[in-house]
């Protein structure tokens, strides 16, 4: 990760927003993947509540959080799983839906131009979110294709 993309990361976290509910303060950078993918969730629908709706948005809105939260839900359930096939599957499922709400936001900001800035600031997390997951993956597949 170049400083350029790391500064850009950290301004997610480190907005000044303290109406997160959390088991850490806001003012540091997450590199917990279970508290990150949380907070990102939390963020996409608190920005899902300033779409305004209509009949252009309403399934926009619907696919963004739901891919948005389902982020961090995927990854509880890797955290949790019981085999390295099952992680991998899981894992995923999170770079999928990652890339997904990617999309989506894009979507949003094509829809309502007003609101570009701010999904610009969750896209770049969700990019970073999908890199991650894609590292680990990857990772996961190249061991178990050497055993």
């Amino acid at each position: 990760m170049t400083k350029s993309e790391r500064t850009r990361e950290d301004s997610f976290w480190l907005d000044g927003d303290t109406s997160r509910v959390g088991e850490e303060p806001d003012a540091v950078p997450h590199h917990d993947l279970e508290e990150r993918t949380a907070r990102y969730g939390e963020a996409v629908i608190d920005f899902a509540k300033r779409i305004p709706r209509g009949p252009l948005t309403d399934r926009i809105i619907d696919q963004l959080v739901g891919a948005g939260t389902s982020v961090g839900a995927n990854y509880i359930e890797a955290d949790d799983s019981v085999s390295k096939k099952e992680f991998l599957k899981c894992i995923g499922t999170c770079k999928k839906e990652a890339r997904e709400t990617k999309h989506f936001l894009r979507m949003v900001a094509s829809a309502v131009p007003e609101l570009q800035t701010d999904a610009r600031k969750l896209r770049l997390e969700a990019r970073a979110l999908h890199l991650i997951f894609a590292r680990i993956w990857r990772t996961g597949k190249q061991s178990n294709e050497a055993q």
